[in-house]
């Protein structure tokens, strides 16, 4: 059996301490092959980088898990393209999770234009290298330096990581995860009662001066500063571990509502195109698309990719063009005063705009039975599966829903459960979910479904025990044992701030566009002689994108296409002011 190898120092040089150098890490099957690289590769950078070797992708995988818990960083990955069992795109598509800053380079042993076009679509591949390389000074190295200054330009800074001692059943231990986690903000949890959390305890109390009590007050966060936070609020957390949490102006061109795909999409198509443009979200960007642990059916990933994946990247490509996003700040209010329009925040501070996007999305519709509302974040979650997941190995796990959410979390969840039960009240799969996922589901060894069922009870002292699943058709009861309850049930606009200012249909989702005309005449109280352009609201120079959107598609790439849309009918609504 074949192992990685990590490069010694080169006789005759000082040797640098290896946890100071950034790795370049090389996977081939072929151990001539990946024996060759590495050799070639030590002779230029062994002095400055880490070399490390591994003939296959699972064992490179584990070696930057490795790694990654060391603390150390990774400058290259180089990747052979047909291997068994894992392909160098698959490869590179799971290690952009652990080191998503590392340049990424493909190497095949003969042209494969389909291949290339697949990694830039699915693994954003920096170079794609023919097979020999021989003499490497010619068609290796050139490439290397050139990726090596490039990643070097932008080279992560050492993780500095904020610590969260809780609970695992505190709510609110849960709740600080979860945001930290959707923000993407590094962080490790210690256990209340660990010896390792007990010691920060110590050290926190004796920071702030004070004892804490017993039971403690939780949760005690530390910052990469040192500094301590006891059950702090979502914005002076947010604020303290580097999130931007107040806009740095009171005006601007355009504000949008909401962090997820439509938003992130609307943010970024304002700023590049001149727009002086802030997004403000509540909780964290990515919405409920970055919660989604697999989307498979979004034009350009054919083998998939993470919500988070996802909307990291369209984050980032927001802030490249100048947006402002502001995370963990709610909206109020909306006042408007002829073209003057004002976003009014929790807290007080509000937002001059000459346009707006509602792009607020929806929430998880809460289930009503006995018993679950006292469980939430203590076995009972809505969304959270990506958070929780690595808790949930070798247990039994409800999943509750019929649409795509829930078939990728049952699907997601099954890999490391013992058995994932996904309860769906209607009378079969395909009325909410994609068939290629009713494939997966039904495929999975360890997925069972109980259709025309639904949870009305759930019990439990200090976490969930047990539920209650009863048949929606003969009301028969069976008890069900599981402390993992994940509950994917549709979804409800949040708009009620919105009552008296925009039309909205009786469910709360905002109606715009044609769907306003009433016999072909725009909406009581429309002031322009003009009706409004599709994505327009009731209110002028106010538009809806996404899923909040009434009649909308409910689907990642609807809702990228709508944010897009809204900010050309920006553009055109200031054109004819």
């Amino acid at each position: 059996m074949s192992t990685s190898t990590l490069a010694p120092p080169a006789a005759g040089r000082s040797a640098t301490p290896d946890r100071a150098r950034p790795v370049l890490l090389t996977v081939d099957d072929d151990p001539g092959v990946s024996r060759a690289v590495a050799r070639d590769l030590r002779r230029r950078y062994g002095e400055t980088y880490r070399i490390v070797r591994a003939e296959s992708g699972e064992q490179a995988l584990d070696v930057l898990r490795e790694v990654k818990l060391r603390g150390e960083t990774v400058a290259v990955l180089v990747a052979d393209h047909r291997m068994p069992g894992m392909s160098g795109i698959e490869f590179l598509e799971q290690a952009m999770d652990l080191f998503p800053a590392a340049r990424r380079i493909l190497l095949t042993a003969y042209a494969d234009t389909d291949a290339a076009i697949q990694a830039v679509n699915v693994v954003d591949l920096d170079h794609y290298l023919l097979k020999p390389w021989d003499p490497p000074e010619e068609k290796l190295y050139p490439v290397l330096d050139a990726q090596l200054e490039a990643w070097s330009h932008r080279a992560p800074q050492p993780v500095a990581e904020t610590k969260v001692v809780g609970h695992r059943w505190h709510v609110r231990s849960s709740e600080v995860r979860e945001l930290l986690a959707r923000n993407a903000v590094p962080y490790r949890w210690y256990a209340v009662d660990s010896p390792e959390g007990e010691r920060l305890l110590t050290a926190a109390a004796g920071r702030l001066g004070t004892t804490f009590p017993d039971p403690p007050p939780l949760p005690v966060v530390v910052t990469p500063d040192g500094g301590v936070l006891v059950a702090p609020d979502d914005s002076a957390l947010a604020e303290r571990v580097g999130l931007v949490t107040r806009p740095s102006s009171d005006f601007y061109d355009l504000v949008v509502v909401g962090g997820g795909p439509a938003g992130l999409s609307a943010a970024l198509y304002g700023a590049s195109e001149g727009l002086r443009t802030a997004l403000v979200e509540r909780t964290a960007t990515g919405g409920q698309a970055g919660q989604s642990s697999r989307i498979e059916n979004y034009l350009g990933f054919p083998d998939g990719v993470s919500g988070s994946q996802l909307t990291e990247r369209a984050r980032r490509q927001a802030l490249k063009f100048g947006a402002e996003l502001v995370t963990t700040r709610e909206v109020v209010g909306l006042d408007v005063e002829g073209s003057a329009h004002t976003v009014r925040l929790a807290g007080g501070q509000s937002l001059d705009a000459q346009t707006v996007i509602l792009a607020s999305g929806v929430s998880y519709r809460m289930l009503g039975g006995t018993g679950l509302d006292d469980l939430v974040g203590r076995g009972v979650y809505y969304g959270s599966v990506l958070t929780e997941a690595p808790s949930c190995a070798d247990q039994h796990v409800l999943v509750v829903g019929g649409a795509n959410s829930a078939g990728q979390a049952a699907v997601f969840l099954a890999r490391d459960a013992a058995r994932v039960t996904l309860v769906v009240r209607g009378a079969s799969l395909e009325q909410g979910m994609s068939s290629y996922l009713v494939e997966q589901v039904r495929a999975h060894p360890r997925i069972d479904v109980r259709l025309g069922a639904e949870v009305v009870e759930a019990s439990g002292d200090d976490h969930l025990e047990g539920v209650v699943l009863q048949n929606v058709s003969t009301g028969d009861r069976t008890p069900v044992e599981t402390g993992w309850l994940f509950v994917f049930i549709g979804a409800a606009p949040r708009t009620d701030w919105l009552d008296g200012v925009v039309v909205r249909d009786p469910h709360g989702f905002v109606v715009a566009g044609p769907d306003l005309l009433q016999d072909g005449a725009p909406p009581s109280g429309w002031t322009l002689d003009r009706p409004p352009y599709h994505l327009e609201t009731s209110v002028p120079g106010v538009f809806a994108a996404g899923d909040v959107r009434s009649e909308s598609a409910k689907r990642v790439a609807s809702a990228v296409g709508e944010g897009a849309m809204a900010v050309m009918l920006v553009h055109r609504y200031l054109d004819q002011r």
